[in-house]
């Protein structure tokens, strides 16, 4: 598995299906798990050890509604974000998929364009919630409480809010590597008193935290000018 975020997308199209897979993972931002039916995403979805940070939802599959199964989900506690996906662009339509829980609702025929942006957007406002939930490497990540959690050890790693955001902003580039200089505007704001010095004495202390071993660095990579996080590492 790549460092891009983890979508589960599901739909009974397998042309569609393929297409926004390689949409997707062009620039290694995503990945996607695909299912066809809504026993194929319950069983993806229930694994020990799945996680997704999305959900791209069709209403109309082979063995059910897919608002039923968002519905379902919502019932079960899972708050990521779900946009649903239909071939019916009606009023009533959309509020039942709405009521159901979904975070957005897209009309067949889409711009692949739009329903990426759609899901960027969706993934902030996630991101900036009470609920988020990340998996880096061995941790579990809660950005609103800056709190990493290694279950495994019983290990509770408190963040300071510029290392939180600094993690968040990594996670959110998937495999690509943050040049310094967008990471510190992204984290600081442009702030002329604030220099490259900063945000490599801030990596220094986070990596003290987060790395097993700080000499040998597995999670919080430097690479191409920049840092790049890498969320496999187990």
């Amino acid at each position: 598995m790549s460092g891009g975020r983890p979508i589960l997308l599901v739909d009974d199209d397998l042309s569609l299906r393929s297409t926004l897979t390689e949409q997707l993972t062009v620039d290694g931002e995503f990945t996607a798990t695909e299912a066809g039916t809504i026993a194929e995403a319950e069983k993806l979805i229930a694994a020990a050890d799945s996680h997704f940070d999305a959900l791209i939802l069709d209403v109309g599959l082979p063995d059910g509604d897919g608002r039923d199964l968002c519905k379902k989900l919502r019932d079960r506690g899972l708050k990521l974000p779900i946009i649903m996906l239909t071939g019916v662009g009606e009023e009533n339509d959309v509020v039942r998929g709405l009521d159901s829980g979904a975070n957005d609702y897209i009309a067949k025929p889409f711009r692949l364009g739009e329903l990426l942006a759609r899901l960027r957007a969706q993934l902030r406002i996630f991101e900036n919630s009470e609920d988020a939930v990340f998996l880096i490497g061995p941790y579990v990540f809660r950005p609103s409480a800056k709190l990493l959690q290694d279950p495994a050890r019983n290990k509770r790693i408190r963040l300071t809010e510029k290392e939180a955001s600094i993690l968040k902003f990594l996670y959110r580039n998937g495999t690509t590597p943050v040049p310094r200089q967008v990471l510190l505007n992204e984290v600081w704001g442009y702030n002329a008193a604030v220099t490259t010095h900063t945000l490599e004495t801030h990596i220094y202390r986070l990596r003290q935290k987060i790395e097993a071993d700080p000499n040998n660095l597995k999670l919080l990579l430097t690479e191409a000018g920049g840092y790049r996080l890498d969320p496999t590492v187990g």
